[in-house]
This record gives C-alpha cells, sequence and structure tokens, in this order.
C-alpha cells in the first residue's frame, strides 16, 4: 500500500470552508422553515380535530338511522 499524499493547506481550508458554510447555511435555513412548519402542524392539528367531528357526528347519523322501530 501506499504511503498516504500529503493534502495541500488550500485544499483543506477549502473543504473546511465550506464545511462551515454548510453548517451556517443549515442553521439559518432551519430558523426560516421552522414557523412554516409550526403554522403547518397547527392547521392540520385544526383540520383534524374538524374532521373527527365530523366523523363522529356521521357514525351517530348512521347509528341512529340503524336503530329504528319502524324496520
Amino acid at each position: 500500500m501506499a504511503p498516504p499524499v500529503a493534502v495541500s493547506p488550500l485544499i483543506k481550508t477549502a473543504r473546511y470552508s465550506a464545511l462551515i458554510a454548510g453548517i451556517i447555511y443549515g442553521k439559518k435555513r432551519y430558523e426560516n422553515l421552522k414557523p412554516i412548519a409550526a403554522e403547518e402542524r397547527r392547521i392540520e392539528e385544526e383540520e383534524k380535530k374538524i374532521r373527527e367531528e365530523q366523523e363522529r357526528i356521521a357514525k351517530a347519523l348512521a347509528e341512529a338511522s340503524e336503530d329504528t322501530i319502524l324496520k
């Protein structure tokens, strides 16, 4: 096996700079998207409550129409 080749300091600097820039970009992007996702979760929760209420009403109506004396 050949001995490892020395990597240029310029390449090392560029790699670490890109890494740090990526971390900073990711943090800013996350902070930007976080409130949007929270709002979407809140809206979805409200829609789920409405949907469950409608399903409960539909189920109650179905049960009420099934249990009649006039069958």
